[in-house]
C-alpha cells in the first residue's frame, strides 16, 4: 500500500482511534486524527486526505453534520463508526452522505477490509485528467448522460456532476446494462463485492442521493427508472 495514502479518523474516544490507527499502520496507512469534527475539518483544509472514518456520536458538532460539510467540497469516501445499529441510524448516516457504516464494537480486520474497498474505488478517480481519444472509446452515453469509466467523469445534457465512488459505480453499473433490471441485493453484491445475508436500505439511500445530484425530481424524462417490486433500470 502506497505509504501516502492517508485516513483521517475522527473519534472522541481516543482508546478507539488509537486500537484503529494502529491496524491501519500495520497496513502501511499514513494515519492522521482528531478527537472532533470541528479538529477534522481543520486537518482537511491543510493535508490530502483519501478517506475518512468518522464517529457519529460526539460533542459539539456530529459526524452527521460533519460529513455534509465534507460533502460540500469533496468526494473521498467516509465510513461512519457509531454505537448505534439500527437501519434509521444506517438510513441516517448514509443520507448525510457516507458512503459505508460500520457498528461498533467493530472487528479491526473488517474495517480495515472496508477501508481498503472504498479506497480501490477512491484511488481510480482522476478528475484533473483530459479524456483522451482512447478514454473518449470507454465513455457511456445514454439519454443525455455520459459516463467516462477512465476519469470518472460524469455529465447530464453537458453539465458535470459531482459524485462519491460508491455513487459512480451504482450508475455505471445500470448504464452500463441499458434496459435491464437490478435487485437491490444484485446492485449491492456487484458494487459492494459482498453477499447480502439480512434485507438492508443501503442501496436505496444511495440511490435517493444520486437522483438528487442528477435533479431526477425536475426531469419530466427520468433517467433512472424504478421498477417497483422488482428493482431499477436505465433504458436504452
Amino acid at each position: 500500500m502506497d505509504q501516502q495514502t492517508t485516513i483521517l479518523v475522527v473519534d472522541d474516544e481516543k482508546e478507539i482511534a488509537d486500537l484503529v490507527e494502529i491496524y491501519l499502520v500495520s497496513d502501511g496507512y499514513r494515519v492522521l486524527k482528531a478527537q472532533s469534527a470541528r479538529e477534522g475539518l481543520d486537518i482537511l483544509d491543510r493535508e490530502e486526505v483519501h478517506l475518512v472514518l468518522l464517529d457519529i456520536m460526539m460533542p459539539g458538532m456530529d459526524g452527521l453534520e460533519m460529513c455534509q460539510k465534507i460533502r460540500e467540497t469533496r468526494n473521498v469516501p467516509v465510513i461512519m463508526l457509531s454505537a448505534k445499529s439500527t437501519d434509521l441510524d444506517k438510513i441516517k448516516g448514509l443520507g448525510n452522505g457516507a458512503d459505508d457504516y460500520v457498528t461498533k464494537p467493530f472487528n479491526p480486520l473488517e474495517l480495515t477490509a472496508r477501508v481498503k474497498s472504498q479506497l480501490r474505488r477512491y484511488m481510480q478517480l482522476n478528475p484533473q485528467s483530459v479524456p483522451s481519444e482512447e478514454q473518449k472509446q470507454n465513455e457511456i452515453t445514454v439519454r443525455g448522460l455520459t459516463i467516462n469509466r477512465d476519469n470518472h467523469k460524469v455529465t447530464i445534457d453537458g453539465e458535470e456532476i459531482r459524485l462519491t465512488p460508491i455513487e459512480f459505480d451504482i450508475l455505471y453499473l445500470l448504464a452500463s446494462n441499458p434496459g435491464k433490471v437490478f435487485s437491490t441485493d444484485e446492485i449491492f453484491e456487484k458494487v459492494w463485492n459482498e453477499k447480502v445475508y439480512e434485507a438492508n436500505n443501503t442501496v436505496m439511500v444511495h440511490i435517493r442521493r444520486l437522483r438528487g445530484k442528477m435533479k431526477e425530481d425536475t426531469r419530466a424524462d427520468k433517467i433512472i427508472t424504478t421498477v417497483w417490486g422488482v428493482g431499477y433500470k436505465i433504458e436504452k
